[in-house]
C-alpha cells in the first residue's frame, strides 16, 4: 500500500469513527425512556460479547493473555471505573437534555490532555498550547461564574476522559486489549446491576422488540469506532488525528441547538467562544508543529 492510499484509508477509518461517535446523541435520545444506568449496563455487556468475537477472530487472546499483568490489570481497573464514569454522566447527560454541556467537555478534553500532560507527565508544552489551555480555563470560570449549565458535566466528561487516555497511556497493551479487559472488569458489576433492576421489576430489556435491538447495538456503537480511531491512528499523522477529534463535539453542538432545541444562552456563547479560540490555538500549533518535523532532515549516521 503506498503512503497516499495509507493516508487515504487512515481518513476514512478516523472521519468513521467520529461520525459515529458523534451521532451517539442521536442514539442515546432513542434511550432516553430507559435507566441510563441499564443503558450503561447493557453498553458494557454486549461490548464484552462483540470484542471477544473479534479478539477470538483475530487470534489475539494469548497476547492479550500475555499482557495482562497485575500492573497493567490495577491500570485497566482504574481506567474502566474512569470510563464507566464518562460513559454514565453522557448517556444521563443527553437523556436529560444536556447535550450542550457534553459536547463542552470533549471540546475541553484536548486542551485538558495538554494540561496533564505538563501537570503529571512534565512534558513541555509550547507558549501557544500554554495559551491555548489558559483560554480553555478562561471559558469554565465564565460559566462557573455566571452559574450557567451543568458545568459539573462539561467538567466530568473532560476529566474523566482525559485521565482515562493518561492511564491508557502509560499500561502497556493495544486498544483493543484494553478495551476488552476494561469490559470484562465492569461486566460483573454490570451483571449486578442488571439482576437489580429485574428484581425491582425496573428491567427495560425484554419488554420492547426496537428497544432491545438498540441495547444490542450499545455493543457496535462502543467497539466499532475504537477500533476504526485505532486503524486511523496507524495510519495518519498525530496533527490530523487532533484535528478529526473535534468532528464529534461538533456535530453534538449542532444536534443540541439545531435538533434538541436545547437554549444557548450568552455564557455559552462566552465559554464556547474562549473554549473554541482555545482548540484553534491547539489545532494550528499541532498543525505547524507536524509540518516543522516533516521539513527537519533526520540524520544519518556514519
Amino acid at each position: 500500500m503506498t503512503d497516499n492510499s495509507t493516508a487515504r484509508a487512515g481518513l476514512l477509518y478516523g472521519v468513521g469513527a467520529y461520525l459515529i461517535w458523534g451521532s451517539l446523541p442521536l442514539y442515546f435520545k432513542l434511550l432516553a425512556h430507559v435507566p441510563a444506568s441499564q443503558v450503561l449496563a447493557q453498553r458494557v455487556l454486549w461490548s464484552v460479547l462483540l470484542l471477544l468475537v473479534t479478539v477470538v477472530a483475530l487470534k489475539r487472546l494469548p497476547a492479550i493473555r500475555a499482557a495482562a499483568t497485575p500492573r497493567v490489570l490495577l491500570l485497566l481497573s482504574a481506567s474502566a471505573f474512569l470510563i464507566a464514569v464518562n460513559w454514565l454522566v453522557y448517556i444521563w447527560a443527553v437523556a436529560n437534555a444536556h447535550v450542550l454541556e457534553a459536547s463542552l467537555g470533549y471540546f475541553i478534553n484536548p486542551l485538558i490532555n495538554v494540561a496533564l500532560g505538563m501537570v503529571v507527565l512534565r512534558e513541555r508544552v509550547s507558549p501557544v498550547q500554554g495559551a491555548a489551555v489558559a483560554l480553555a480555563a478562561l471559558g469554565v470560570l465564565a460559566m462557573a461564574v455566571s452559574g450557567g449549565g451543568a458545568l459539573w458535566i462539561s467538567l466530568t466528561l473532560a476529566l474523566s476522559f482525559g485521565t482515562y487516555g493518561l492511564l491508557r497511556k502509560v499500561v502497556a497493551i493495544d486498544a483493543l486489549g484494553g478495551l476488552f479487559i476494561e469490559t470484562l472488569i465492569l461486566a460483573p458489576f454490570a451483571v449486578a446491576m442488571l439482576l437489580y433492576a429485574g428484581w425491582a421489576g425496573e428491567g427495560a430489556f425484554g419488554r420492547d422488540t426496537g428497544t432491545d435491538l438498540l441495547l444490542v447495538a450499545s455493543g457496535v456503537v462502543t467497539a466499532l469506532p475504537l477500533l476504526l480511531f485505532a486503524s486511523a491512528a496507524r495510519r495518519l499523522p498525530y496533527a490530523t488525528v487532533g484535528l478529526l477529534q473535534y468532528m464529534a463535539p461538533s456535530m453534538a453542538f449542532l444536534q443540541a441547538v439545531l435538533l434538541f432545541g436545547e437554549p444557548l444562552r450568552p455564557v455559552h456563547l462566552v465559554t464556547f467562544g474562549l473554549i473554541w479560540a482555545g482548540c484553534g490555538l491547539y489545532a494550528w500549533d499541532s498543525v505547524r508543529g507536524a509540518r516543522r518535523a516533516k521539513r527537519t532532515p533526520v540524520p544519518v549516521e556514519a
